[in-house]
């Protein structure tokens, strides 16, 4: 079998480190405002950005990869259909704190900071529909084509006395390519990180210890070194609040859940 000399370079990344998630990822800083340059991923259903389910304080672990999303077997969300046929309040308050919820991540260039390359962000449902929604603005389009897409200004703010802050995005007046130097965009387009090697899926044995361990109290702190949760939460991530008012019933409870 011949040598895979692309498998030995993501190797040789993953022992310098090169790989790793803290070296991938970017996140906005707490009232700074910044630009970025969104990319979209290469081979993605003509998506262009990507779509994964977590698990979250779920004992000491700072997030877990929903197997069901991948068509797998998953023992977390097989409790929350039990406790969804239950049907009780106290049911519906332990399935909320079991439900995932939804990261998107988009590769970015950050304006200023182009010595390190692509990066990863990864954001909330309200920062995806903007987004979205810009691109389906005819007056900006595809704002990650390479050519002649656009900037984005990322604005992360938190109001006083607010618990989360908040991140929004405005698109650059002008279409500008993503790099001067064509031959450093083709590179930025080949080094494009790929997800699958940045989040591992745990196995079902695994899941159901962790979630047997929390039920019983049993879960010790992990320390891996390095936190597998995306990004830090902003208003967009926060989960409904921890009562059942304003719902005609639990079924309408259940199923904002389902709508997170």
């Amino acid at each position: 079998m011949p040598v895979d000399f692309d498998a030995i370079r993501k190797k040789l990344g993953q022992l310098s480190g090169q790989n790793s998630r803290r070296n991938s990822m970017w996140r906005p800083q707490e009232g700074e405002e910044t630009t970025v340059r969104l990319m979209s991923f290469p081979n993605n259903d003509g998506q262009p950005f990507k779509e994964l389910w977590f698990y979250y304080n779920i004992g000491n672990t700072p997030g877990l990869l929903a197997p069901y999303q991948f068509g797998k077997p998953d023992p977390i969300q097989e409790l929350i259909n039990k406790l969804r046929d239950d049907g009780t309040k106290e049911s519906y308050e332990l399935a909320k704190k079991l439900y995932p919820k939804m990261r998107t991540f988009a590769p970015v260039i950050v304006r200023g900071d182009e010595g390190k390359g692509v990066r990863l962000w990864s954001f909330g449902k309200t920062v995806y529909q903007s987004l979205l929604n810009i691109m389906l603005d005819e007056d900006y389009g595809d704002i990650t084509d390479p050519m002649d897409g656009r900037d984005v200004k990322v604005v992360n703010t938190k109001a006083p006395g607010r618990m989360w802050a908040t991140t929004a995005v405005r698109p650059r007046g002008k279409p500008s390519s993503l790099s001067n130097d064509s031959s450093q965009a083709q590179q930025w387009l080949d080094e494009i990180p790929d997800l699958d090697e940045l989040y591992t899926l745990k196995s079902y044995d695994e899941l159901e210890k962790i979630i047997t361990d929390w039920l019983n109290g049993d879960d010790v702190q992990e320390d891996s070194g390095e936190s597998s949760t995306p990004s830090s939460f902003t208003s967009d991530d926060v989960l409904p609040s921890d009562t059942t008012t304003g719902y005609k019933n639990l079924d309408e409870a259940f199923a904002d859940l389902e709508d997170l």
